[in-house]
């Protein structure tokens, strides 16, 4: 079995001492559980660090082991800064490190906060910033970089007056490293951190510095008050090579923290914002000084919806109507009826750039709230089914034809309404529509097997009727979903195709041909792990009976931390797969007496 699966089961006693109730979290280098300290009578956190390699000698675990306390050592160096989760302990059990930590009740993490409620304002994320700051600026004193700033490691919780997000609190020093202190240093090439916030001198090897944490610094600020990292892209790969390689996207919410998120985001740590001029800076947004010049609005955050929806259209004016045609010979008009003429003239162009520019509203309103070409005549609902009827043959080619699949299984639905992006003009929509939706449906999209993002994003004359927001679809990549995803699908449904199945799915199956979605915490027959492709020349009758091999092989239960003594690999293969020819093939877990698993499972 895989070294560091998440195989310790609630109620399990760590160290005699500290009784696992639930999983907090599970990461790259650690999962995070919910512990009972029975010896203090209190909750507090406990960080399994994981050891994934397997073939590791035992020398080179003992190394790991004390890396890992090493860094634990690092961390408690912080206890009691009111921005540094406490580390309590260090201790090892079954061979492997534990961490005691402090548990931060009520606590979220920026990451999720922004998937919920949407961007910060700036003076709000300037706070945070500071913060953050405060804390990393106490390790640095100590000589301690923290290489792993993201949005997921800055915590938010309520302080002692019960203000929400009051307290602010960094958090994942297990990557942190004390330089000169001749611990032992990972001895892989690839850069630790977070693909998107790891500092650009440190993807190409440099040595960690206080910089390169401003830096990752930076990144969780710009997600923050934009919604979404500055180098976010489909792959980590991609991450990593825009961070060397590209500019950071243009921000559009952060107003006064715009310059400071530039300056911490410099590629050259040399000239990089220092902490002292960022800690400044920031200050100022938070708190504006006395006689200053008063926050413009877009720094005390996005203008009203209705301010750019509400502006008509110009009105023609002389300079652009048609030269006026040559005079007739004859006698010149009298002074009266010059006049008289004028002045009809001028009603009639008056009346007529009137009547173009209600014309004009009147049909970009028929078309309300995307445009002619999206078709919808009332906006989009949280939970909406849609047909999508692309331009050409290519899915995902030109705006598609939306219609509504009332049933949202009849109709074979393309994909669901999963979440909304919005924005302070239609304008903005645009521009940060198609990202901030890739952000918001991130979650649901790692979770199935062949689905994309695409962003409904409305018109200028649309865009109060949307609701200033953009409609953040999940839709098959290629093909139909048949069905409600995510967390629009209720426990006892009926799965049509394996296309709505997703990770971590449980499944109540009562026929070859009957699965229902079940609760997990009840009784249940299988388990979804993940997917795999099969080779595109086999036919559906073909997978049928090769799918359990390719599934043991590819998805193997063992490495989610099922016995392979009691669990074994099973399959699911839908029509679906095999019209849109990608020929996935959902792989689960189940028991082999074929008993039912009751919940306890890893």
């Amino acid at each position: 079995m895989t070294s560091g699966s998440p195989t310790s089961g609630v109620g399990r006693v760590i160290a005699g001492r500290y009784l696992l109730l639930h999983r907090l979290g599970v990461g790259g280098m650690s999962h995070v559980w919910l512990a009972h300290d029975q010896r203090l009578a209190c909750e507090v956190a406990l960080k399994e660090i994981v050891l994934r390699d397997s073939g590791e000698t035992a020398q080179e675990r003992a190394a790991r082991v004390s890396r890992a306390r090493a860094r634990a050592r690092h961390a408690a160096g912080l206890r009691g800064h009111p921005h540094v989760v406490t580390v309590h302990d260090v201790l090892e059990h079954d061979g492997l490190p534990w961490i005691v930590m402090e548990y931060v009740a009520g606590a979220v993490d920026l990451r999720d906060l922004v998937a919920r409620r949407g961007p910060l304002a700036p003076a709000e994320c300037a706070r945070v910033g500071l913060a953050v700051l405060d804390a990393l600026t106490a390790g640095h004193e100590r000589g301690i970089t923290h290489r792993d700033v993201n949005p997921a490691n800055v915590l938010l919780a309520p302080d002692r007056t019960g203000a929400p997000y009051g307290r602010i609190l960094l958090t994942g020093h297990g990557i942190s490293v004390q330089p000169d202190t001749g611990e032992a240093r990972h001895t892989t090439s690839a850069p630790t951190g977070t693909a998107g916030c790891a500092a650009p001198e440190r993807i190409i090897g440099g040595p960690p510095g206080p910089a390169a944490d401003l830096f990752s610094l930076g990144c969780t600020l710009y997600h923050g008050v934009e919604g979404h990292g500055p180098f976010d892209r489909e792959s980590p790969l991609a991450q990593i090579t825009a961070v060397v390689a590209e500019e950071p996207r243009p921000a559009v919410r952060a107003g006064a923290l715009e310059p400071v998120l530039r300056a911490l985001l410099a590629k050259d740590p040399t000239r990089r914002m220092t902490a002292t001029a960022a800690g400044a800076a920031l200050a100022r947004i938070v708190t504006p000084q006395a006689g200053g010049r008063p926050p413009t609005r877009n720094e005390l955050g996005p203008r009203p919806r209705w301010t750019e929806a509400s502006a008509l259209p110009p009105v023609a004016t002389a300079s652009s109507a048609a030269p006026a045609p040559p005079p007739v010979p004859g006698r010149p008009l009298s002074h009266a009826l010059r006049a008289a003429a004028s002045t009809g003239l001028g009603l009639l162009l008056a009346l007529g750039a009137v009547w173009y520019a209600l014309a004009e509203r009147t049909a970009d309103a028929e078309a309300a709230p995307y445009g002619r070409a999206v078709g919808l005549a009332a906006p989009l609902r949280t939970g909406d089914c849609v047909v999508a009827d692309w331009p050409g043959a290519a899915r995902f080619s030109g705006t598609p034809r939306l219609s509504l699949d009332p049933t949202c299984r009849d109709g074979a639905p393309d994909g669901q309404v999963m979440a909304f992006a919005e924005a302070a003009s239609a304008n903005e929509a645009r521009a940060t529509g198609p990202a901030r939706c890739e952000e918001l449906t991130r979650e649901t999209r790692a979770r199935l097997a062949d689905v994309r993002s695409y962003a409904v994003v409305p018109t200028s004359a649309g865009f109060v009727p949307a609701e200033g927001r953009a409609a953040c679809l999940v839709l098959g990549a290629h093909g139909p979903v048949y069905g409600p995803l995510a967390g629009h699908r209720r426990p006892g449904a009926a799965f049509t195709d394996t296309a709505t199945m997703q990770k971590r799915d449980c499944l109540d199956v009562r026929s070859d041909r009957d699965v229902r979605l079940a609760s997990c915490a009840s009784r249940h027959d299988e388990q979804v792990l993940g997917f795999t492709r099969l080779a595109a020349g086999l036919t559906l009758a073909q997978a049928r009976t090769r799918s359990d091999t390719a599934c043991a092989r590819e998805v193997p239960p063992a490495d989610y931390g099922f016995d392979p003594s009691v669990y074994e690999a099973d399959s699911w293969t839908g029509e679906g797969a095999w019209k849109s020819a990608t020929h996935l093939v959902v792989c689960t877990v189940r028991k082999q007496n074929g008993g039912t698993m009751e919940g306890d499972e890893p």
